[in-house]
């Protein structure tokens, strides 16, 4: 009886694994690992800056997406079941991988910009930014970090699409937040850098916000001491952030003479 069951239960597990593979799974269909194993068309020609690069590599990504609905929205009508399925899994597939965006706009735009226009458009999309980052921060600890993305699209927007607007060292400051909170510290950097040299009248305490990260999560001191002077000099700081940039240039004024 003992050898009966255990038969059973190994056809029930052969089973098991076999439809785990799945009949017409497609696995013959699948390309050859490696860029030598892809079959083209017409080979694509990347060539000219990082940002021509960049948006050629954009453009066809959204192009790939776009071919793998229209075969999804094909065999859908001409009720191709199989490639159907095998459609819909390459793109939950490239749903699934990180896609990065690369150009970070502070860094092409430069330090040169200078917030002086009021332009009404750059304005609009700085508050629609403005909009999407508290809705993502919320009112609790769980912050909706796509909502975040979507407002440092609406702040790059800003920087690059009207670079002499009045709100790029607003959008640079917020940005710079939100870079933070995903622990781009190098890049939040940039972004607080740039909300004072774009408007070195600035209201927000962005030397103040640079200083800390290049002191406490860089261990950048140097760079970190010449902001928390310049900091004192020209940051509209409150009372805690003048206390604590005063404790630092000591502390590091300190080491550097031991």
């Amino acid at each position: 009886m003992a050898r009966i069951i255990l038969t059973v239960l190994l056809v029930v597990i052969v089973n098991v694994i076999v439809g785990c593979n799945g009949v017409d799974s497609g696995k013959s269909q699948l390309e050859p690992s490696g860029a030598g194993g892809l079959r083209t068309a017409e080979a694509a020609t990347f060539e000219g800056s990082e940002a021509d690069i960049v948006e050629q590599m954009m453009i066809n990504r959204l192009a790939y997406r776009q071919g793998l609905e229209a075969l999804i929205k094909e065999y859908g009508r001409t009720g191709n079941n199989t490639k159907l399925v095998w459609a819909q899994k390459e793109l939950a597939a490239l749903d699934s991988i990180p896609k990065y965006s690369y150009v970070i706009e502070a860094g092409v735009a430069g330090a040169d910009l200078r917030a002086t226009n009021m332009i009404v458009e750059a304005d609009y999309i700085y508050k629609e930014g403005v909009e999407l980052q508290k809705r993502g921060e919320g009112l609790l600890l769980i912050k909706d970090d796509n909502l975040l993305r979507s407002a440092l699209v609406k702040y790059n927007e800003v920087i690059k699409m009207h670079p002499s607007s009045d709100k790029i060292d607003d959008a640079a400051f917020r940005a710079a937040g939100i870079y933070e909170h995903f622990k781009d510290y190098s890049i939040a950097i940039v972004y607080y850098k740039r909300a004072f040299q774009w408007d070195p009248e600035t209201p927000y305490p962005a030397r103040f916000k640079a200083a800390y990260i290049l002191d406490r999560l860089l261990h950048r001191r140097a760079e970190a001491l010449e902001l928390y002077q310049e900091a004192l000099r020209k940051d509209r700081l409150s009372d805690n952030y003048r206390e604590f940039a005063q404790m630092r240039i000591g502390e590091i004024t300190s080491e550097n003479n031991q």
